[in-house]
């Protein structure tokens, strides 16, 4: 998947053959096995272990405004991307676009049938490594025509980016991961347009990037 980003002034092509969605990323344990036992209730099986890694189709990845999905039970997720090149990493925005009906009966699944959009503009990963968990993530939803905090945390509170990396195994150039989001204020809930930003309060730089949903009609 030919993807380009940019770095500052200059632009950079990735191919990228590998994504994958990294779950039940919370650095808080006891909260995540919480949200376990609520999602269990609902009739969602629970992971096999945490963190989790879902592959997802490469060609999921995105950087349009506008994706199309089947029927209205999606919403997005904000997330800090991590994408491999050949000599070093880098860190974009995205949304880990979501399929709830799918979710209950199979989380891999659910992740595959979304699109994943992500912003157009990277940052070094070695230049935030130092201040990783002071990254803030934010995002809104767009519901019934109002504009809506939907999402707000720092990095801090899920599992840094090395630790993932180390336990998926190694991200080979190619290869991007998102690293898990945030509970959203409010509960889960579709939306008609997202908007998200990853802010980095000590460099004085933020990422943006947003999206319309178009629900495609269900038919049988």
């Amino acid at each position: 998947m030919q993807t380009r980003f940019r770095l500052n002034d200059s632009q950079i092509d990735f191919d990228i053959r590998q994504l994958v969605v990294a779950g039940w990323t919370g650095r808080d344990q006891a909260a995540v096995q919480h949200h376990i036992d609520e999602l269990r209730t609902l009739g969602v099986a629970p992971p096999s272990r945490t963190p989790l890694f879902y592959r997802v189709g490469a060609d999921r990845l995105t950087q349009t405004d506008r994706i199309q999905v089947v029927g209205p039970a999606t919403s997005g997720e904000v997330e800090a991307v991590l994408i491999a090149g050949p000599d070093s990493h880098f860190v974009t925005l995205g949304s880990d676009h979501t399929d709830r009906e799918a979710e209950a009966f199979s989380v891999a699944l659910s992740k595959q049938l979304c699109a994943k959009p992500v912003a157009a503009d990277v940052w070094l990963y070695d230049d935030v490594a130092p201040h990783w968990d002071k990254l803030v993530l934010r995002s809104w939803a767009w519901i019934e025509g109002a504009r809506q905090p939907y999402q707000q945390g720092t990095l801090a509170e899920m599992l840094p980016a090395a630790d993932l990396i180390a336990g998926y195994g190694a991200l080979v150039p190619g290869s991007a991961m998102f690293c898990g989001t945030l509970p959203a204020i409010g509960g889960v809930r579709p939306a008609s347009r997202f908007e998200m930003e990853l802010e980095d309060p000590v460099l004085g730089r933020t990422l943006t990037h947003s999206y319309d949903i178009d629900p495609l009609p269900v038919v049988s």
